[in-house]
């Protein structure tokens, strides 16, 4: 059995705008569980974790980990940095 490619969707349009929204409803969830006391690590770790889950349950545990295993460079270039770097 052959494992799906976990990033086939990157440069269609449409996927694009859905994760650009879906992002949007995250952010909101996020602030919405600060506002309710939570503590932004905590929810931070439970996003993370509900995130790799679904993926998971989607593209299967080799791909998600192919996929896992990029994130320290991606995270080392500023790709999820807000404010940039100096």
């Amino acid at each position: 059995m052959m494992t799906p490619v976990f990033h086939s969707e990157i440069d269609d349009v449409a996927a694009a705008e859905d994760r650009r929204v879906a992002l949007g409803y995250v952010t909101e969830a996020f602030a919405e569980a600060i506002l309710a006391g939570i503590e932004s690590d905590s929810f931070a770790h439970a996003a993370l974790f509900a995130a790799f889950q679904e993926l998971v349950s989607i593209y299967g545990e080799e791909a998600v980990a192919q996929f896992a295993e990029r994130l320290g460079e991606r995270i080392r270039q500023g790709e999820f940095s807000i404010v940039s770097k100096h």
